[in-house]
């Protein structure tokens, strides 16, 4: 897999939580996701087509996370995750698609987006639209874990 794809992504990623919520995200060690099980509670998925690759994206937030986004970002928050919790990951999954999306473009890589779809519930699964690896990149806050994932047709 492109690490020129996957970087933009990442740099979105906590540029978004940052800048969005006030929550910095540490990326941990990236390795080779084997199942389509979520590792967290809501899952954001964006598929992405271009004429150098076709792929999918997902961002999945632990519950704990996702409230404290909200807080963060909308000083308010649900005490689990329900439709606004859902939204929201869409909406930041769009912004970080978006941003990714930039940074791709000045690198010559021009993507079309779909809309994000969001998934939610213990043990969701995720089934991405590439049939390339799965690269999964957990990244920690002292409000719990998210999870970027990505999968590019080689």
């Amino acid at each position: 897999m492109n690490v020129d794809f996957i970087n933009p992504f990442l740099s979105s990623l906590l540029n978004v939580m940052s800048t969005m919520a006030q929550i910095e995200l540490t990326p941990l060690k990236p390795s080779l996701k084997k199942d389509s099980v979520a590792k967290g509670d809501v899952s954001g998925l964006i598929g992405m087509v271009s004429e150098q690759a076709k792929g999918s994206l997902s961002i999945t937030f632990e519950a704990s996370l996702a409230l404290a986004t909200m807080q963060g970002m909308v000083g308010e928050s649900p005490d689990e995750v329900n439709s606004e919790i859902t939204d929201l990951v869409g909406e930041i999954t769009n912004m970080v698609t978006g941003g990714a999306k930039r940074q791709l473009s000045e690198k010559g890589f021009e993507f079309d987006m779909a809309t994000p779809m969001v998934v939610s519930g213990k043990n969701h699964t995720i089934h991405h639209k590439a049939k390339g690896a799965v690269i999964i990149i957990p990244l920690s806050s002292e409000h719990g874990k998210a999870f970027i994932e990505f999968s590019f047709d080689n």
